[in-house]
């Protein structure tokens, strides 16, 4: 894959990477000059997308819910490349019913992966990080994939809502205990609206056809259609760039307009 230069030299450990968003990221910072470890808990698809960027990628299988997988995930990171400069936390289930719908064991599923998944990349990825960045005299960011849900509310959301509200908050803490403590690594969330992803599966119509529920998804939406991939990559792009060196504790919607109705 060709390599351009924003994120030239970094190493970047993406999750949720055997599809969707996070392979969309994966390929995306490597042909802009990182080194991308995928992890999922779908081993062989991250195998096969790693693959296809080529030497500058690995695979590895990884349960975001496991804090003993998640260290094993950084330090393979650190062995195979040589440090760590970038940590994108993307990861998570989708998932729909009211407050009075949702069993406590979806309430708990749901933030086990949306939410503790999150946390313990933060805690245990950040250390890895700092030393990397410290020892080379450059910058790190982690990205936390949050989404539009996190910020406006649906009544029948009740878990997921509630994940990634606290995602977008928690990283807010994250960005604010970086500064304080001297390090040269920002955190920031992303906030998509629909995106075509295989996430989006769960929420359409059964029997309806796909192009046809994407439609429908589209028409809640200002720009009237719902997001690619690469609109969310572009932005965590954005964020995993030296170029965002001074923006750190913030959200960015990639919501086709939606927060602005």
């Amino acid at each position: 894959m060709a390599s351009g230069g924003r994120l030239a030299g970094k190493v970047a450990l993406v999750t949720g990477a055997a599809q969707g968003l996070g392979a969309a990221m994966a390929r995306r910072f490597a042909g802009e000059g990182a080194r991308v470890l995928l992890t999922d808990i779908n081993e062989g698809g991250a195998a096969a997308v790693a693959n296809a960027i080529g030497e500058s990628a690995a695979a590895l299988r990884h349960d975001v819910t496991s804090e003993a997988e998640w260290t094993a995930a950084v330090a393979f990171a650190q062995e195979r490349f040589g440090g760590l400069h970038v940590l994108v936390n993307n990861a998570g289930i989708g998932s729909l019913g009211s407050v009075e719908d949702t069993s406590l064991e979806e309430w708990r599923r749901v933030h086990a992966i949306d939410l503790d998944g999150v946390f313990l990349g933060c805690k245990l990825a950040l250390p890895a990080i700092a030393a990397t960045t410290a020892r080379e005299g450059s910058r790190g960011s982690i990205v936390n994939i949050s989404s539009i849900a996190g910020v406006v509310a649906g009544g029948n959301m009740a878990a997921y809502n509630s994940a990634k509200a606290a995602v977008r908050h928690l990283s807010k803490s994250v960005a604010l205990h970086c500064a304080r403590a001297g390090y040269a690594v920002t955190c920031n969330s992303v906030h998509p609206v629909f995106i075509d992803t295989p996430i989006l599966d769960s929420m359409f119509d059964a029997g309806r056809d796909r192009d046809a529920s994407l439609s429908k998804l589209g028409r809640q939406i200002p720009v009237g259609r719902v997001g690619e991939p690469d609109d969310v990559a572009y932005a965590a792009l954005y964020l995993a760039s030296d170029e965002a060196k001074f923006v750190t504790g913030a959200e960015l919607y990639v919501d086709g307009g939606l927060s602005a109705m």
